[in-house]
């Protein structure tokens, strides 16, 4: 298992990652709006944001730099889940989505990839120099705050949420 940042080689791959997610009506987080852009423009186009938004000189005043990753199964080369890495947080993020987002394809779900899918994203923020990470989920989400839990996550607090018209359990990891 890998991270791979996105490319045009993976693009039917993740279109078929996206239409399961929507065959088994199930939410979709982590994948830096690939679910979004494929309503309203291309995969094309999306690359070019996720590449963009690597890059601070390229980031809109109210968003931070974030890294999305595929998260593939070498010996078949399947998308297995993504994820969503962000570098800093704004007040929304901050409250509402926390520095790492993730989904696993329905398909693929309790293997234990998203738990070593976070465990990896916290590897790779630590030597940023992050003392604590925030992680959100839906208080429904059973298996996500467990993953979330799994990783040393310890719930700080849960509120309803306007923007998501859930409650959202806010959890944080010291690393």
């Amino acid at each position: 298992m890998r991270f791979v940042f996105p490319s045009i080689a993976y693009e039917q791959k993740a279109i078929e990652f996206i239409q399961e997610f929507h065959y088994h009506s199930s939410a979709i987080n982590g994948t830096g709006s690939l679910d979004r852009f494929l309503k309203n423009a291309t995969y094309q186009d999306w690359l070019l944001k996720v590449q963009a938004d690597r890059d601070i000189a390229n980031i809109p005043e109210n968003k931070v730099p974030s890294y999305t990753y595929f998260y593939i199964r070498e010996e078949d080369s399947r998308i297995i889940g993504m994820i969503n890495i962000r570098l800093a947080l704004n007040d929304i993020l901050r409250k509402e989505s926390g520095h790492i987002g993730y989904s696993v394809r329905p398909s693929e779900r309790r293997k234990g990839y998203a738990t070593r899918m976070v465990q990896e994203a916290i590897h790779f923020l630590k030597p940023l120099g992050l003392t604590k990470l925030i992680l959100t989920c839906d208080k429904e989400n059973l298996a996500s705050a467990g993953v979330i839990k799994k990783c040393g996550g310890i719930l700080e607090e849960e509120f309803f949420s306007e923007a998501f018209n859930e409650v959202i359990q806010r959890y944080q990891i010291c690393i």
